[in-house]
């Protein structure tokens, strides 16, 4: 149905993860989730908030994760 989700961190991803790759990795999350590849016209609007808080709360963990006592700071965080 979808691809994996990659490990966004380092040492694991080369360099800080970009908005990019946060977003890619929470619209896979809400597909696996939802069982929806792509929402019917009337789901998308719920698809795509959650896809954005999701994303919001990826970030904001890639921010606050510390990696052998250096932050881990996403370009979107």
């Amino acid at each position: 149905m979808c691809r994996s989700i990659k490990t966004l961190r380092p040492p694991v991803l080369p360099g800080d993860a970009t908005e990019d790759d946060i977003r890619a990795a929470a619209l896979q999350y809400v597909r696996k989730v939802s069982g929806f590849r792509a929402p019917a016209a009337h789901n998308r609007e719920v698809f795509e908030q959650a896809v954005r808080a999701v994303a919001e709360a990826t970030a904001e963990l890639l921010g606050g994760l510390e990696v052998r006592g250096q932050s881990v700071r996403g370009a979107a965080g």
